[in-house]
């Protein structure tokens, strides 16, 4: 089970992603400010971290540089969720490290999205043992037909399934049902391990080519 670290001062924003992330199968721990925030991460180690760039005393900025600093935090996956949309601002996240960033408002969709983009670079970065790793890939040549492995590819993109409907040229409706497909042979229940299945698909797609 991946686990991720939120620290946002808005206790609406706060509870919301709390409650997305929980439902899809993540373990997920909070701060309200960025002083707690810090003290959690280096608690915890979560494998993500989603921190908000307004907070109370010590900024989102200045969390993020505080992680880099530290050697057994430096590598978490690090996503900036802000209602500030200037360039220049994102571009001083990004400069500092930041791997990503969400826009206030975002749907459920757009956070599991990027949630799951982040997850797909630390199993790239970070794979399982070569013969399971095989083992994995094989189960899912066996699986899976060829459109709910174009799906899958997608999702480890970090695509939304509004996007992929887009991009495949189908219904929305139609990519829930592959999805809930993939989930069924699979055997999974959350957007967590369907994350893992995809990055698993993805390094496969680069291997072959």
């Amino acid at each position: 089970m991946y686990s991720i670290l939120i620290i946002e001062d808005d206790p609406s924003y706060l509870s919301v992603m709390e409650t997305i992330l929980q439902m899809e199968g993540f373990d997920v721990c909070t701060a309200v400010d960025g002083e707690s925030g810090l003290a959690m991460a280096r608690k915890k180690r979560p494998d993500l971290i989603l921190c908000d760039i307004m907070l109370p005393e010590m900024d989102g900025h200045s969390v993020l540089e505080a992680l880099k600093g530290e050697v057994t935090l430096a590598d978490v996956p690090f996503i900036f969720v802000t209602a500030m949309g200037g360039r220049a601002d994102l571009r001083r996240g990004m400069s500092a490290g930041a791997d990503d960033y969400l826009s206030k408002p975002f749907s459920a969709d757009e956070l599991l999205s990027a949630v799951a983009a982040r997850i797909r670079r630390h199993e790239m970065i970070n794979p399982n043992h070569k013969a399971v790793l095989q083992r994995e890939q094989a189960l899912l040549c066996k699986k899976i037909t060829r459109r709910e492995r174009e799906v899958l590819l997608m999702v480890a993109q970090g695509n939304t399934s509004k996007k992929i409907a887009d991009l495949l040229g189908i219904s929305l409706k139609t990519v829930e049902v592959h999805r809930a497909n993939l989930m069924n042979k699979l055997g999974v229940c959350n957007a967590a391990s369907l994350a893992r299945w995809a990055a698993i698909a993805a390094q496969a797609e680069s291997e072959s080519k």
